[in-house]
């Protein structure tokens, strides 16, 4: 770390996913570290203001569960012990792409499936219990005290739930407040330049319920996600979660949302492009509400371009890049820049927001251009679409088709999707060998959907 950077105090502003993370990078390398959070946050895994999505289906990468037991070790073990499931990305979950079901696989991913606020509140008690880190709740950062010369940030401006006002200083401020950071504004009131932005604009609703899960659900797996099928712009999960539930979010692009009545929720699973979810709810007990959601498009901010930067200051997670949520890429990118951040933090060289906002933009790359390019592959979707974009949409649709039957071809997709491989592997010649191979057999007959709901859970070579 650069001398004139000192490591007394950290402060990290918003304590969901991408603060959690950040604070516990930072805990290793500073003195103190200090967690602020606008929101009264519970002992007990609760929904909250802060945190709309937090009421839908959420996918933690195979990636992302790597990352965070490494930095919270035992985890797992801990939220499976609080009822979420554990299994295999590959095997246990059913994955319906362009038409039918992947062939399912051991593939040594990992995956656990549990409710958002479960997951949030393991990690924050886990946090809270190092000895440097202090969870301050209702704490609303106003505004970023810096140096007389405004070359350097040195704390926070605090509004306490009493109302009270107080300076906080830090040598180091992480904003994680997500995609409506204040960073932008307050650069722009400091005399810097705001970042670039980028947004693919998608439309997306969404429209959730709970249910009763019983054992043999889905033959006994943790879930199913069903992919869109351009042109049908629907898409759904099903997730297990703690407490025998179905967590089922169906999403609809373009404006084309779920309804949030019993008839109309049923007739929209039952337009997917698979029937899994609506079969699954059609003899599943509700045991809630319906809750909605809405997201607007795909956002990154070009934090990595910028050639003038205040000291003293970086900016994390969502409120570098806000990714479309039907692809669960969120969580595994924040743990990916927690990871970024720790090794920066212990390097040297260039300025640390420079160098940490050069790795954040690598990492950001690879699932921002599957899930941009994805999008891409409606003609509703705005966007620029050069030759590359056509092609790999089109070599992703028969990479899926092959990979119905063949597991090397399902793992190597889901490797790639977990942010275990990088996008470019699938292009390798021995899978693209295998997927022309495979699409020139499609004439062979095909197992039905439902005989692969209720079979193995494995597939050999």
């Amino acid at each position: 770390m650069p001398k004139h950077l000192n490591r007394d105090h950290a402060i990290v502003l918003g304590a969901s996913m991408g603060g959690l993370l950040a604070a516990r990078a930072l805990a290793g390398e500073f003195r103190r570290v200090t967690l602020l959070e606008r929101d009264a946050l519970a002992d007990e895994p609760r929904h909250r203001k802060g945190v709309p999505q937090g009421e839908h289906a959420h996918g933690l990468l195979a990636r992302g569960l790597e990352i965070i037991e490494d930095f919270f070790p035992g985890i797992t073990a801990e939220l499976t012990a609080r009822g979420a499931l554990s299994g295999e990305v590959s095997a246990d979950l059913l994955w319906h792409c362009a038409g039918d079901f992947l062939a399912p696989v051991q593939g040594g991913l990992t995956g656990i499936v549990l409710s958002r606020p479960l997951l949030e509140t393991q990690l924050r008690t886990r946090l809270a219990a190092l000895p440097n880190v202090v969870v301050a709740s209702e704490s609303d950062a106003l505004q970023l005290l810096t140096s007389p010369d405004r070359a350097r940030v040195t704390g926070v401006r605090v509004q306490r739930a009493a109302g009270t006002v107080e300076e906080m200083r830090a040598d180091l401020v992480v904003d994680a407040t997500g995609g409506g950071s204040k960073t932008p504004s307050w650069l722009a009131a400091l005399g810097y330049a705001a970042p670039q932005e980028e947004m693919v604009r998608v439309g997306i609703g969404y429209t959730t319920r709970l249910y009763r899960r019983r054992p043999e659900d889905l033959g006994g797996r943790m879930g199913v996600v069903v992919t869109t099928q351009p042109p049908n712009p629907r898409s759904g999960t099903a997730l297990a979660l703690e407490g025998d539930r179905w967590i089922v979010s169906a999403a609809g692009y373009f404006g084309q949302h779920p309804p949030v009545d019993e008839n109309g929720f049923a007739e929209f699973l039952a337009g997917m492009p698979s029937s899994a979810m609506h079969d699954l709810v059609r003899t599943a007990e509700p045991i809630s509400d319906f809750r909605t959601f809405k997201f607007a498009g795909s956002t990154r901010r070009r934090y990595e371009r910028l050639r003038r930067f205040p000291a003293g200051l970086l900016v994390f997670g969502d409120a570098i890049c806000r990714f479309n949520p039907v692809f669960g890429q969120g969580m595994t990118s924040a743990a990916l820049q927690a990871v970024a951040l720790r090794d920066c933090l212990v390097s040297g060289g260039a300025p640390l927001w420079l160098r940490f906002f050069r790795r954040a933009g690598r990492v950001v790359e690879a699932p921002w251009s599957i899930a941009v390019g994805a999008d891409l592959g409606f003609p509703e979707t705005e966007g620029p679409r050069g030759p590359m974009t056509k092609f790999l949409n089109w070599y992703v649709g028969k990479l899926h088709r092959a990979a119905h039957r063949d597991p090397v071809l399902s793992l190597a997709f889901h490797r790639v999707a977990n942010l275990v491989a990088p996008p470019p592997s699938i292009l390798a010649p021995a899978i693209a060998w295998r997927v022309l191979r495979g699409n020139l057999g499609r004439a062979a007959q095909r197992p039905a959907a439902g005989t692969q709901l209720a079979g193995s859970t494995s597939a050999g070579e």
